[in-house]
């Protein structure tokens, strides 16, 4: 089978340059067209829903660093068309599912750090997009940090945005 529109969902740390490597190399190999995204957490998901002040403010910044990180991250990759790359606010795996239909991708290829039993259960972003795909995932298999390390922003700026 031969892909023809690749999307590779970023977390916007350095980890996420293989990621992008991968799915580059994928994509010339079959002559797809390959774009990324990167999803926003609303901050309310974070603390359940129900906060009960206006954090607008503060998730325009967010959004704001996303968006520097992205530059950043597209320079690292000047074969990467701006036009191609997508910052949105939401829940990851449905945004992502989303615009997979929208633009329709038939391979989605997410950074894995390959975590099974009580890590697994606590939640992944590359096993929660898994679950419900409308095409092809392909799960890049990630080194885990050294004890105490921590994935860094492009741009080392703390975050807690998600794919």
């Amino acid at each position: 089978m031969s892909y023809q529109q690749i999307l590779v969902a970023v977390d916007l740390t350095e980890e996420c340059d293989p990621v992008v490597n991968r799915a580059q190399a994928l994509a010339e190999s079959t002559g797809a067209r390959l774009s990324l995204v990167h999803i926003v957490e609303p901050m309310a998901m974070a603390f359940g829903g129900d906060v009960p002040m206006d954090l607008s403010q503060l998730q325009q910044q967010q959004y704001d660093q996303a968006m520097e990180r992205l530059e950043k991250l597209l320079a690292k990759f000047p074969t990467l068309s701006k036009d191609d790359a997508h910052l949105t606010y939401g829940q990851p795996r449905q945004e992502i599912h989303q615009l997979a239909k929208q633009k329709g991708i038939d391979l989605i290829v997410v950074g894995s750090h390959g975590r099974h039993g009580l890590k697994l259960l606590l939640g992944s972003t590359s096993n929660d997009v898994l679950h419900g795909a409308p095409c092809d995932v392909l799960a890049v298999r990630l080194k885990e940090p050294a004890a105490g390390d921590k994935a860094k922003p492009v741009d080392d700026i703390p975050d807690n945005t998600a794919f």
